[in-house]
This record gives structure tokens, sequence and C-alpha cells, in this order.
């Protein structure tokens, strides 16, 4: 994670914070310190880091913002009058760029690994598709074991090829405005009977997890 190229200002703070909550999909209000860091793009234990937490104790402090806790954990919220500043300082153009958010870096990371590794699962898949056929020309035939096995790796590769080509040509790009998460749809799915529809949803689960394709 490469550190915010802006200095960390009371409005920077203010907007970070109004990110986070924005980009939250938990229902109550206000995002953990951790949260903050990475919508600013900043390392803990830094100086960045520790002038952050002085700049939410200030801003605490006059009632810009609120905070709470949460299952033990601390929580910060912009107040109305926090919310405010921030609005103004827009408005006046003074208020500075975030880096870019932590759902809009997750999409670009998934979309270049993608890119590089597609062509590669499409190649893994059509070897382990011929070894396949040659199971149903094998003479003697084959065990069930071999099967089972040549079904594991067939459904990981298929379901490998199949996260990729969404990272690559289907997850749009999020709008910050909001939390983009994923909600195992299509456009086209309306066209479909409900059964399938939740079908389909369930097997979407994960295609945005890169993690997965190890």
């Amino acid at each position: 994670m490469s550190k915010t190229e802006s200095p960390i200002t009371d409005e920077l703070v203010l907007a970070a914070v109004d990110r986070a909550e924005r980009h939250s999909t938990k229902p109550e209000r206000g995002v953990p310190e951790w949260t903050i860091f990475e919508h600013l793009h900043v390392r803990k234990r830094t100086a960045q880091a520790r002038e952050v937490r002085v700049r939410l104790n200030a801003l605490e402090s006059e009632g810009s913002i609120e905070r709470a806790r949460r299952h033990g954990l601390a929580v910060h919220a912009l107040t109305a009058a926090g919310a405010k500043r921030l609005s103004d300082a827009r408005a006046e153009g003074l208020a500075p760029a975030l880096p870019d958010s932590p759902q809009r870096r997750a999409w670009r990371s998934a979309r270049s690994a993608a890119a590089r590794e597609i062509e590669r699962f499409a190649s893994e898949l059509r070897d382990a598709l011929a070894d396949a056929s040659g199971l149903l020309e094998a003479d003697p035939p084959a065990g069930s074991d071999a099967w089972l096995e040549t079904a594991e790796r067939l459904g990981f590769q298929c379901r490998r090829l199949a996260s990729a080509s969404y990272c690559l040509r289907e997850w749009q790009e999020p709008d910050d405005e909001r939390a983009d998460v994923d909600e195992h749809t299509d456009p086209a799915d309306e066209r479909l009977p409900e059964n399938e529809q939740l079908r389909r949803r369930a097997r979407r689960t994960g295609r945005r997890n890169t993690r997965l394709w190890t």
C-alpha cells in the first residue's frame, strides 16, 4: 500500500470518514480507524497514521466527528456539523482529493490479474478436457477414482476461468458514491424462472475472489 500523496488535513480526514461510511456494508453508523486508514491509503504505525489519529481526536473535540463503540471497537462517524463542513469545503474547492478507494483498488487488481492469467487458465482447462476425453477411451476403462479426481480438476478449472472472465469483462468499475457489493445478479436474470435465478446466484458466489484461483 503506497502512502497518500495529499497532506493530512481535517478536510481530508472528513472526506475519508464520509467515503468509508458510504462504502460500509454495516447497518450501523460509524467506521473503525483501520478502515479510515485504508481510504487514506495510509499504513498503520507510521507518522501519517499518527497524524490521522490526532486529526480524528481534534475533529471529535470540535463536534465534526462522533466516536462510539461497536462490539468493543471504536468507530467514527460524521456529525451534521462535520458533513456541513465537508460540503462547504467541497463547494469552495478546498477539499483535497482522496486516493483511490479500497473497492476501486480491488476491482483494478482483480482485472489486472485476470488479464494476466486468463489465457493460462483457458490452456490448462483445455489440457484437463483432453485428459478427460482420454479417460473415455481408456482400455481397460478408467476407475472411479480417476473420474472423481477429474471431476475435481475440471470443476476447479471451470470456476477459475469463470471468475477470471467475470473480473476481466463483466465486473463494472465501481461507482464510489456507494458500496460495491456483488449481488450475484445479471441483467438477463429477470427473464428466467425464479428457481433458475436462485441457482445462478448461488453459483456466482466468490466470483470476485482471486485468492480462490490458487
